[in-house]
């Protein structure tokens, strides 16, 4: 499904974290990968190019390692900003998948990859599907050290939807993984208390009637589809904290679209995708908008 994709590394540890498990990532079809570094500098081609005589060691190790983890590994090294950049060579290499870390420190002065920064930016402006990457600080001989959890996205996956377009479009996404071996999928919908709350109480039953039936339909598509075990939950609360603490239970993923239902939509990232990205403890696939998507499934 995600043939070729952008690895984005700031060369820090948490990214190098996530290129030693890229081996897993031949569970969702991935069969080349596009080693990209972001110089940072605008404008001042002399010193983009002093960095990248710097980094070219350290890039091409990196790219060592992804090739004997049995993927084609090509390097893209930019001049510019990572979320400018990232874009251009998306379009350019027509990538499928973009894949960052959660976390990371540039290995010169600003930080790259910090939610705030660029990751923020990414995931408010990406056009491909993003997959951000957890990693998490483990002791070994006393000694803090960056690393991830190694093993296949589509063991279990949980997807969290608003029954949007945008949510339809990220189905679409599951259904394939299903196509391509995942068996256990668990479909979410949470009624948000906030826009329910005080004026719409009273249609909460009959909300629940109509998204439980929303939910069976998507069940039944995915067990059509190969899956051997598929469950739905209905909740009524806060939709991030919801999805968050249900991610805990062993999940290998979570789907979800990039933008939600409503007017503000930039609102709705800031507070779903972008919470659920930044404090979900496990890998997190976010799809954006594609004005061209359309689906017979309501």
């Amino acid at each position: 499904m995600f043939k070729k994709i952008l690895v984005a590394t700031d060369l820090s540890e948490a990214s190098k974290a996530v290129i030693n498990c890229l081996k897993d990532f031949k569970t969702i079809g991935v069969e080349e990968v596009i080693l990209f570094y972001a110089c940072g500098i605008r404008h001042l081609d002399a010193l983009a190019e002093g960095i990248k005589q710097k980094v070219l060691p350290d890039l091409e190790k990196l790219q060592k390692i992804i090739q004997d983890q049995g993927l084609n590994c090509s390097l893209e090294i930019a001049p510019g900003l990572p979320s400018e950049e990232i874009k251009v060579v998306t379009n350019k290499k027509k990538i499928s998948l973009i894949v960052i870390s959660s976390h990371g420190e540039s290995a010169f002065t600003h930080h790259l990859f910090r939610f705030g920064g660029t990751t923020s930016e990414i995931i408010h402006s990406h056009e491909t599907p993003l997959l951000l990457v957890k990693t998490r600080i483990t002791e070994v001989d006393g000694k803090p050290v960056i690393d991830t959890t190694c093993q296949s996205l589509k063991t279990k996956i949980l997807f969290a939807t608003d029954f949007s377009d945008i949510s339809l479009r990220a189905f679409n996404y599951v259904v394939r993984l299903v196509e391509d071996g995942c068996k256990d999928v668990t479909i979410m919908h949470v009624q948000d208390k906030i826009k329910i709350g005080k004026h719409l109480m009273h249609k909460l039953e009959e909300f629940n009637h109509l998204d439980n039936e929303r939910l069976e339909m998507r069940k039944k598509l995915l067990l059509e589809k190969g899956a051997e075990h598929v469950e739905t939950i209905l909740r009524y609360g806060i939709p991030a904290e919801e999805v968050l603490a249900e991610s805990r239970n062993n999940y290998s993923l979570i789907v979800l679209g990039s933008q939600g239902r409503g007017f503000f939509k930039e609102i709705f990232i800031g507070s779903v995708s972008h919470a659920i990205a930044r404090l979900a403890p496990i890998p997190v696939l976010l799809i954006p908008a594609d004005r061209s998507f359309s689906s017979k499934l309501t």
